[in-house]
């Protein structure tokens, strides 16, 4: 896929979660987060197994009680992605995250207590060589920074995070990455673009509690996209009321959009009108759901009609163009003799997809 515009990545410091690289201009790795119950295991392992089956670089787990900080010592035992720890009020837990293998934790300082409990956390995080993420979040903000800016603001976000930035700082800890969330996408935004100019530390990105699906993805794909644009962001977390599958295929989709990384299919295909000569919001449907598995990076046209069908279909690695019973095929730009019969276009185009998909990645 061509790129139009060279994106400048802001210079950050490099950590690593795990064997995952960030910051340092690292690859923009994706996040999501379980929403099973973590003392489920069997549950919660499927459910990372599920993510890391469509690409999934890093997965959290809220740690809400000892009971789940246990389950946690025996899921890391049984998934190869590494693992964030979130934890929130007790810091015990995160002591028991370290020790039980945690590559990562996730707090937000100002609801752990005092800076004592803070300095115990990052002591044991140095000892285990592993990164923090400051977490800031608007719907969590200290009661002393609300009261002094009245609403969750940009620059309360930032100052929320400077002060916690600055401890981290004291104590010669700089293995930590940072994020400044809000649901609302022009306060963080605003936020991040403030932050970035503040640390070097690496950004986590995203909009936090974003909504359902459709509403979410919308919401999450101007507010990362437009930081990315910027050259903000080194890891990103696609927030989502849905299965977490969706917030890996999402960041992924935005990452490809922007021609920042690619992994799977790209489906170039038409919005439909009465000249399709075969059904392609089915197609392209089906299609998806059964190449889900595939990862190398390729682009596949399907096109209804000729309009524009042979203009996208030289374009892409395989191309499909719409015609009466039977519609062309292109491969690699190259009009093919053979054409495939429309009520086989699903079977004989994934037979295809496979084939190129193997060749490609060979």
């Amino acid at each position: 896929m061509k790129q139009y515009k060279t994106i400048v990545r802001r210079k950050s410091n490099r950590i690593y979660v795990g064997n995952v690289p960030i910051g340092d201009n690292a690859p923009i790795s994706v996040q999501s987060m379980t929403n099973t119950n973590t003392e489920d295991i069997l549950e919660t392992v499927k459910q990372i197994s599920d993510l890391e089956k469509v690409g999934v670089d890093i997965v959290r787990l809220s740690i809400p009680s000892l009971k789940a900080a246990e389950s946690f010592k025996i899921i890391k035992k049984k998934v190869n992605v590494p693992l964030i720890a979130d934890i929130h009020f007790d810091y015990r837990l995160a002591l028991k995250s370290i020790k039980y293998g945690a590559n990562c934790l996730r707090i937000n300082p100002g609801n752990i207590g005092n800076k004592k409990r803070v300095s115990e956390i990052i002591n044991a995080a140095k000892d285990k060589n592993i990164p923090i993420r400051i977490g800031v979040n608007s719907g969590s903000l200290e009661k002393d920074i609300l009261n002094k800016y009245g609403s969750p603001t940009p620059e309360a976000l930032v100052e929320s995070a400077m002060k916690h930035v600055e401890y981290f700082d004291s104590l010669n800890f700089n293995a930590f990455k940072v994020s400044v969330k809000s649901s609302n996408v022009f306060l963080a935004v605003k936020a991040y673009q403030m932050l970035s100019k503040k640390i070097t530390q690496p950004l986590h990105i995203g909009i936090t509690e974003a909504g359902a699906l459709r509403n979410g993805t919308v919401k999450s794909s101007i507010g990362i996209a437009y930081l990315l644009l910027q050259g903000i962001g080194d890891t990103i977390r696609v927030s989502l009321s849905a299965n977490p599958i969706e917030e890996v295929k999402v960041g992924y989709d935005i990452l490809k959009v922007l021609s920042i990384r690619s992994r799977g299919i790209n489906f170039i295909a038409c919005p439909t009108c009465s000249r399709q000569e075969f059904d392609v919001i089915n197609t392209v449907n089906e299609l998806e759901n059964k190449l889900e598995d595939i990862s190398t990076p390729i682009d596949i046209s399907i096109i209804g009609c000729i309009v524009n069908g042979i203009g996208e279909a030289k374009m892409a690695s395989l191309g499909l163009i719409g015609g009466c019973k039977k519609s062309t095929l292109y491969k690699d730009g190259i009009r093919q003799k053979n054409k495939i019969k429309n009520e086989e276009i699903i079977t004989k185009m994934e037979m295809q997809i496979r084939k190129q998909a193997k060749k490609y990645k060979n």
